[in-house]
């Protein structure tokens, strides 16, 4: 399927980076990290004193993680405080502003990994998870009562017999969908906020004694435009 051309003058999305290193992967793995890292992705900037604050964590601590999560290229420092459009006004004294490194990474397939590190990608993967899920369902219990955003939690369950060629172009297109639709702060229109997307996909369980063209019902998919 051809993708959609990017814009004119559009920046060019990042090349997939893979993350093989097991201290890379540790360093991701650990929960208050990856609470860190979630929120400076969701609010964008923040100085250490802030992140505490919003996460009920120790300041020193708090510092501490962000050192470790720039040493492997998941952060880094910014100068003052951010403005609305993206620039940032020098502050009256030093602070330390932090940043979430954007950038397309991904993790080396299950058959690739070691038993180290298919140990640490399951415990990085039990916490998202539950965070994920633990985070829509609060958003969508509190979500205002005529709010236009409170209904914007769409979802979707779909079952669809592919090829494991047909599975990998059909990650990428999404991927290259994603990109389609992002842009610089000074290019985002009024009233925009963050979406949260998600993606997971895998093989559905068969029966080995089932012919393989009785070991699926048709393409079949729900879908909550709501």
């Amino acid at each position: 399927m051809p993708r959609t051309p990017q814009e004119p003058g559009a920046p060019e999305p990042a090349a997939p980076i893979e993350l093989s290193d097991l201290a890379t992967l540790k360093a991701l793995a650990q929960p208050r990290r990856q609470r860190i890292l979630e929120h400076l992705t969701q609010h964008g900037p923040a100085t250490s004193a802030m992140l505490a604050r919003a996460l009920g964590l120790n300041t020193g601590s708090t510092s501490y993680h962000l050192r470790e999560l720039a040493r492997h290229g998941f952060v880094e420092e910014t100068v003052g405080e951010p403005r609305p459009d993206g620039g940032a006004e020098p502050s009256a004294h030093r602070e330390r502003w932090w940043r979430a490194v954007p950038g397309d990474r991904r993790f080396p397939p299950r058959s690739r990994q070691s038993p180290e590190m298919r140990q640490v990608m399951d415990e990085l993967n039990h916490h998202v998870y539950a965070a994920d899920v633990d985070l829509f369902e609060r958003l969508q219990r509190d979500a205002a009562h005529g709010d236009p955003w409170g209904d914007a939690f769409p979802y979707s369950r779909a079952a669809v017999r592919l090829t494991l060629p047909e599975l990998s172009e059909f990650f990428e297109e999404y991927i290259a969908l994603l990109n389609r639709y992002k842009r610089p702060a000074s290019e985002t229109p009024p009233g925009a906020r963050t979406v949260l997307t998600r993606f997971f996909a895998h093989p559905a369980p068969e029966r080995p004694d089932t012919p393989a063209h009785l070991a699926a019902p048709d393409d079949t998919g729900e879908t909550d435009p709501s």
